[in-house]
């Protein structure tokens, strides 16, 4: 313990005559630690950190696979049929969620609200802290509505009130009765906030109705692969015994929960960590750099020293203690630059991250911040002293004043270090100019809609009760009515799916003859006008399913698209344009027979070579609604999903005669103005209209911005990486050369002695950083056509290979070295050689 404190003091006093040495090098690793712990402070919270439930590896997702490979939701009988026969599983659940208005006796608010079969708590190992959980008689179709709140809700809405019955709770304006208060923390699924049982809704007998996501538990014996396996089975037999016309499942997936619910940022954030990863790297150099300097500046002492009788190992343990020091400081600096950008990245994080709430700066992102600073200075010592210590005593010290030995040995070693950081360098900025270039694209797509000067109005409405289709459509229509009349307001139109804020829902139509139908099929389609007074109806169900599958056994009369419920100045408000026939009017009241306008890649893929207009379609699995559908108009085609997904063959209908879709509805406002204009004016219409709906108010282009926030947040931390890089890399160029020609000064002076003129020992220099770059270059492009593979999925309409971003970044690599190798060529220029001289 003597020897290091007396190791320790003597580093204190070493890096104290060397303070901007210590300052470049502590700040330069505080910037990588910092950077590489905050990303993975990320990645442990997103991916690595156990969900928060009992024996949460045990909880595992389930979806059914189609014959192409998709996958999707289950439908009720292939659930019920899957849970009968499976053995390896303990137990499974439906679940499915929502948002909806959610009231306790004070505003309204949108609250998601989950729907979960009895099971669901079981499979989560979660149960109420306060109240109870659903009983058998509350689990059961008709059954009284029950509901189990949050801990988050019951303090925030219920106040912490200890009598839940007394608690006047409606939601979509139903009375829901609060049984229970759930753990805190708990919100599954997608942030819930109210549970009801899914028992108490109908159950659809059709095996194509994929409403349900599934979750499951394994029994403690078994593993994950038996589960797959027999899953896999039993969906093959399900297939079997009911044919390919009535089924889409053929197969099943199975996949732990933790890695379901991040499958679709996983690629993203391991890619982040790589680059951060490369950042250190770069630092690494730059220290090593800096580090190796210092040592060879210190070889006359280290020549003294081991003359005097100390052994190699005493001088290597030296500098590790230095180096240790040096990376402690730097590594404590990092923490705290690590908790400034884990804050900044949680805030600058999409929505669509999961898990955000649980990133923060744990025990196991510290102990990865220490261990990642131990590891520095073990190598960045044990690699300095290695080097600083080699060679032959006796020769160190016949050499006195003029180092020559070391200098080029210190000059190789540095150029070496500074061709890695170049080469890494240039894969960091590649993959930032191809995510460059991709949001460039992105913007550049024609989306087929304006958002300029549009304002939007996100409502949730009560859920459609059996009967209420008139007064809905009523309700709608005052307030598209009054919302025109709001000063700045040009035209007003709305929909059920609004372009890049959701997703529409989609499904199988079917191009349908009414002459051909028979006597039965066309009274079922009359009585399904009133589904939603017979949809609790057994029997009905039964047909209405039978009816569906046979019309869609014939494969050449189907087809593919989304359902979206429209009103008629929906197209105009966002400049959709038509093409052929005509819009929605006035004229289609909900008696009169049902019209729909579709897209043109629709009319493309299903009539190519017909008019089809005035050809008649079936779609009403989608709302259960049989009555046909008449094409009257084809409008453009528009991207819905997002902007990296093509336009999708699409379905329009009017909500006048197809209401039943509407709880879900976004009002657009073309507007004079600035859109935030008439907001005031919208909130006041709404609440003289129905005060209990709550109200989301923003501008289209405001959406249109965040369906880009993660491309957006992937270019933003990889740009910054590769900037510092960069910085670093020109730090590194500079410091080498300067060091090269302070070093190599005698030889500079008998050049120019001997009659060689500055621009031949400038053209020396900048020849010596120009073939250092080059090397690096040729290693870096190596490096970034393997990393730019991997980011294949962050790319869009870009090749990772593309000519234009690399060859950009090449020449800018050659401009910065030239750049930064200048003034120490200019420095060697000016050369005095007497003074050079003086001292031979």
């Amino acid at each position: 313990m003597q020897t290091l404190l007396r190791d320790l003091r003597y580093a204190f006093r070493q890096l104290g005559k060397a303070p901007s040495f210590t300052a470049t090098a502590v700040l330069t690793l505080a910037l990588g630690v910092g950077a590489s712990t905050a990303i993975f402070s990320v990645v442990y919270g997103v991916l690595l950190r156990s969900l928060p439930y009992y024996k949460s590896d045990q909880i595992v997702r389930m979806w059914e696979v189609n014959a192409k490979g998709r996958q999707t939701r289950f439908a009720d009988p292939n659930f019920d049929d899957m849970r009968s026969q499976v053995r390896w599983l303990q137990s499974m659940a439906e679940m499915r969620s929502d948002e909806a208005p959610v009231s306790a006796g004070d505003e309204p608010d949108r609250i998601r609200v989950a729907v979960v079969s009895k099971d669901f708590f079981s499979v989560m190992g979660v149960q109420p802290i306060m109240g109870r959980p659903f009983s058998p008689e509350e689990q059961q179709f008709g059954a009284p509505r029950t509901a189990l709140v949050s801990y988050a809700y019951w303090q925030r809405h219920l106040h912490e009130v200890r009598d839940l019955g007394s608690v006047k709770f409606t939601v979509s304006k139903n009375p829901v009765s609060i049984i229970g208060v759930l753990p805190p923390g708990f919100a599954f699924p997608d942030g819930s906030g109210v549970w009801t049982a899914r028992e108490a809704e109908v159950r659809l007998p059709s095996r194509s109705a994929h409403n349900w996501q599934v979750v499951a538990r394994l029994r403690d014996s078994n593993s994950l692969d038996q589960a797959r396996a027999e899953t896999s089975s039993i969906a093959h037999q399900i297939y079997q015994q009911n044919g390919p016309n009535d089924i889409t499942m053929v197969d099943s997936a199975v996949l732990p929960l933790r890695d379901a619910l991040t499958a679709d940022v996983k690629p993203a954030l391991l890619i982040l960590l790589g680059v951060a990863g490369l950042l250190l790297l770069v630092a690494c150099a730059n220290v090593m750099n800096l580090s190796l300097a210092q040592a060879f500046s210190r070889s006359g002492e280290l020549s003294i020293r081991t003359a005097l009788g100390a052994s190699r190992w005493r001088l290597i343990r030296q500098f590790l203690v230095e180096t240790l020091l040096l990376c402690f400081l730097g590594g404590w600096l990092g923490v705290g630059a690590a908790y400034i950008g884990v804050r900044a990245l949680v805030a600058l994080a999409p929505a669509t991250i999961p898990r955000l709430d649980e990133i923060a700066l744990n025990l196991p992102v510290l102990g990865f911040a220490l261990g990642l600073t131990f590891v520095l200075a073990i190598g960045l010592g044990v690699l300095t002293a290695m080097r600083a210590t080699a060679g032959d005593v006796q020769r160190a010290l016949s050499e006195g004043g003029r180092r020559q030995g070391t200098a080029v040995r210190s000059q190789h070693s540095g150029r070496v270090i500074v061709a890695g950081q170049i080469a890494i360098t240039l894969t960091l900025l590649v993959g930032a100019g191809l995510l460059g270039r991709s949001m460039m694209q992105a913007l550049a797509v024609h989306t087929g809609f304006e958002t300029d000067r549009v304002a939007t109005l996100d409502l949730k409405l009560p859920d459609l009760e059996a009967g209420m289709e008139t007064s809905r459509v009523q309700f709608l229509d005052e307030l598209i009515a009054r919302l025109k009349t709001v000063p700045g307001v040009q035209s007003v139109g709305a929909t059920n799916a609004l372009p890049l804020a959701s997703d529409p829902a989609d499904g199988t139509f079917a191009v349908v003859n009414p002459q051909q139908l028979p006597p039965a099929q066309r009274d079922l389609i009359d009585r399904s006008a009133h589904l939603s007074a017979e949809k609790d109806d057994p029997t009905f169900l039964n047909d209405y399913t039978k009816f569906l599958h046979e019309l869609y056994r014939d494969r050449s009369r189907t087809g593919y698209a989304d359902f979206v419920v429209a009103s008629e100045g929906y197209f105009q408000t966002l400049g959709i344009p038509l093409l052929r026939g005509r819009l929605f009017n006035d004229g289609d009241s909900p008696d009169m027979p049902h019209t729909a306008v579709i897209s043109d890649s629709l009319a493309q893929q299903k009539w190519p070579d017909q008019n089809a207009i005035g050809q008649t379609i079936e779609f009403g699995n989608m709302d259960g609604d049989l009555r046909l559908l008449t094409i009257v108009g084809i409008a453009g085609d528009i991207r819905t999903h997002s902007l990296e997904v093509a336009p999708r063959p699409t379905i329009y209908v009017n909500y006048r005669q197809r209401p039943r879709n509407t709880s879900q509805f976004n009002v657009v406002l073309w507007t004079s103005s600035d859109p935030a204009s008439i907001f005031s004016g919208i909130r006041k219409v709404l609440a003289q209209l129905d005060p209990t709906i709550p109200p989301r108010l923003t501008t289209f282009n405001q959406i249109f911005s965040e369906s880009l926030n993660s491309r957006r947040f992937n270019l933003l931390l990889v740009g910054v990486f590769a900037f510092a890089a960069l910085l670093l890399a020109m730090a590194g160029v500079f410091g080498v050369l300067a060091y090269s020609v302070a070093q190599r000064t005698r030889e500079m002076g008998v050049r120019i002695a001997l009659g060689a003129t500055k621009g031949t020992v400038l053209k020396m220099v900048l020849g010596q950083a120009l073939v250092t770059a080059m090397i690096g270059i040729f290693v870096g492009l190596v490096g970034s056509f393997l990393l730019t593979r991997t980011m294949r999925s962050l790319l869009f309409e870009v090749s990772p290979t593309d000519p234009v971003i690399v060859g950009s970044v090449v020449l800018l690599l050659i401009v910065i070295a030239m750049l930064a190798s200048y003034i120490p060529a200019r420095r060697a220029t000016r050369v005095d050689p007497m003074i050079a001289l003086r001292s031979e």
